[in-house]
């Protein structure tokens, strides 16, 4: 009796674990399954983090971008406010548009003859005055006067004499290249080749120059963009920032002459309605074609800047526009 009773109790716990054995398979795969999901919903809970973490610093580097708001009254044809220790446009208006030049051109012209020549070379003005246009601005410099390149460039720069801007041009070119006879003409080709190739050491791609004082051609150009490159350029040339930043000289000639030049930028005269203080210098430039121009420097809380305002209807709005532009940094 005990042994047939224990015969049917070890068949019945072999069938219940046939019977068991499917369905603790089927909890275990399912437990593993649910534990696969969780795992890759955990990995893509993390690559989603690392995602979100590198694109923060994107976003917050395109809100250090942001331009100023434009500025519609007083117009121009081009404008711009760059900060050249932060390497930062901070505005932008039209700034890659070809314009013409004007006298900003001088600055190139005084960094050619600088890149070559001695502040104290001496020169004598000569028949080059002949290619001086009639009612161009003059530093009046007599026909045999000697001068330095230094003065030649503060005359040019200063009164933004085209005379002295052509003397320097084609006295400049003859040095360079003393054993080549030049008539004045081929002498101002000559120098404006080398205002050209200096333009392109300094990135300025969209310019072009055939005269040494900025009169209209058409084929002389350049653009705000490149216009910012020439003054970073030239403010990194104390001779020109000297004269660029200065208000009235005295000058003495070594011929015997005396010049009083005052500086055509108004940015400059303490006792001006459009004086600035941070003002340091740079050109203006006035054309039929151009209209009113004004390169500016400044110095503001210990950082540079340069504004760019081209082609103006007046003489005071390019002043009224330039002190808009620096008045958001100051």
């Amino acid at each position: 009796m005990n042994r047939s009773y224990k015969l049917r109790k070890d068949r019945l716990a072999a069938v219940l674990l046939v019977i068991m054995l499917p369905i603790l398979f089927c909890c275990f795969c399912s437990r593993h399954s649910d534990k696969s999901e969780k795992t890759k919903a955990a990995d893509a809970g993390e690559e989603l983090t690392t995602t979100a973490t590198t694109a923060m610093p994107q976003t917050a580097v395109v809100t250090t971008t942001t331009m100023l708001p434009h500025i519609s009254s007083p117009s121009c044809k081009a404008a711009a406010l760059y900060s050249v220790d932060d390497k930062r446009l901070l505005y932008s208006d039209n700034i890659d548009e070809k314009v013409a030049p004007a006298s900003l051109t001088k600055l190139l012209t005084a960094s050619v003859a600088l890149k070559y020549l001695s502040p104290e070379d001496e020169f004598t003005v000569g028949t080059e005055q002949s290619l001086v246009h009639p009612y161009s601005s003059l530093a009046y410099l007599e026909v045999g006067s000697t001068l330095t390149v230094r003065e030649l460039i503060t005359g040019m720069l200063m009164s933004s004499g085209n005379d002295a801007a052509y003397t320097l041009a084609v006295s400049a070119a003859r040095a360079i290249d003393p054993d080549i006879e030049m008539t004045d003409q081929a002498a101002v080709k000559r120098f404006c080749k080398l205002m050209n190739s200096l333009a392109a050491d300094i990135g300025m791609k969209n310019s072009n120059f055939t005269t040494p004082d900025g009169w209209d051609d058409e084929e002389q150009y350049t653009t705000v963009s490149d216009l910012l490159k020439l003054a970073g350029y030239a403010m990194s040339q104390k001779e020109i920032m000297a004269v660029a930043g200065t208000y009235q000289k005295d000058v003495e000639l070594f011929s015997g002459e005396n010049y009083t030049w005052i500086n055509s930028n108004m940015l400059l005269d303490p006792d001006g309605e459009y004086y600035c203080k941070e003002a340091t210098g740079l050109k203006t430039g006035t054309t039929l074609e151009a209209g009113n121009s004004l390169l500016a420097s400044f110095n503001i809380g210990g950082k540079k800047y340069i504004s760019a305002v081209v082609g103006c209807d007046t003489d005071e709005e390019r002043y009224e526009l330039t002190l808009k532009l620096i008045s958001a940094v100051k």
